[in-house]
């Protein structure tokens, strides 16, 4: 029986391409032999758009290797009948620590006491100027899915009190639930963004919220670089209007505005939440596995909530 064919989106993760090239007969993006297409494969951060949605005629299942999809038109895969998965839960833990990294990394200014250390100051200046305390403060997550949980019970090692806002709060929690981003940030001393990205919730954090969270406040995104105002983020920074900032995701990454890079009170990633080998394969074998379920007429493991059975 001939491989399935199935395109494949550009830059996605070695771990992945290798299983696909192994059991699919794979194309590339611009392929002529889009007709055939029956699977897409993807990452968090492929555009899959309803005008390629549109070329691809056989199209059944979008696979995607990341939790994130906003890149995804999924009303356009829907209205085909196209399955569309995403891998979460796996990348849970790697998120989780990163956030709790930038936090502390913001607060004490880790990297910038390495370079501090790295460039002779330490010998020539003496001591840096006092960081601020952590431990004990008080903790503001926007989005309490499970990996919002999974930070919070982190903090709670650092005796730090946790307060979120969510589209609706979890009374199974045992947490302080605000109605908007705004309260919470006026009641918080550290802001972690950690809501899925799109229409919903672009530029959640905008400049009231900033200017709630206060001038010792420190904003940290692990989230997607849309759920922060990046100019008005800019803005408060350079104004003093919070204190600092820890991100691992940008509106138009991998392109950081200078402004930020220049920054010396915000700690920047290359958009690494899920970036350990343990992580990126289990991914990629999620992201298989749907592929094989779905080619295989079994149930998917992990749809989109968007095409998840009713009820």
């Amino acid at each position: 029986m001939p491989a399935t064919d199935v395109m494949l989106a550009s830059r996605l993760s070695p771990l992945y391409l290798e299983q696909l090239s192994r059991e699919f007969a794979t194309h590339p993006i611009d392929s002529a032999e889009a007709a055939k297409v029956r699977g897409f494969a993807a990452s968090g951060d492929s555009k899959v758009p309803a005008d390629l949605i549109a070329k691809l005629p056989a199209l059944e299942i979008i696979s995607v290797m990341g939790v994130g999809y906003d890149g995804v038109d999924v009303a356009a895969a829907k209205q085909r009948g196209i399955m569309v998965t995403h891998t979460p839960d796996v990348l849970n833990d790697d998120v989780a620590d990163l956030a709790i990294g930038l936090m502390l990394s913001a607060a004490r200014q880790l990297p910038q006491a390495d370079r501090w250390v790295r460039e002779g100051h330490w010998a020539a200046k003496g001591a840096m100027p006092l960081a601020r305390k952590m431990s004990g403060a008080r903790l503001g997550l926007v989005g309490m899915g499970r990996i919002g949980q999974a930070i919070a019970q982190r903090a709670l090692a650092f005796g730090m009190t946790i307060a979120y806002t969510s589209r609706t709060p979890k009374p199974n929690l045992p947490y302080t639930y605000y109605t908007d981003a705004r309260e919470l940030a006026s009641r918080s001393d550290f802001l972690v963004a950690i809501t899925p990205g799109g229409e919903g919730t672009r530029k959640l954090i905008n400049r009231e919220v900033l200017e709630a969270l206060g001038p010792k406040g420190i904003l940290v995104n692990v989230a997607r670089g849309s759920v922060v105002d990046e100019a008005a983020l800019i803005d408060a920074l350079q104004r003093g209007v919070i204190g600092g900032a820890g991100l691992d995701v940008f509106e138009a990454e991998p392109n950081v505005p200078q402004a930020l890079r220049e920054l010396p009170q915000v700690v920047l990633a290359p958009h690494i939440g899920s970036a350990t080998g343990e992580t990126r394969r289990a991914m990629a074998n999620l992201a298989m596995d749907n592929l094989r379920a779905h080619f295989a007429g079994k149930p998917l493991l992990t749809p989109v909530p968007e095409c998840r059975p009713a009820g």
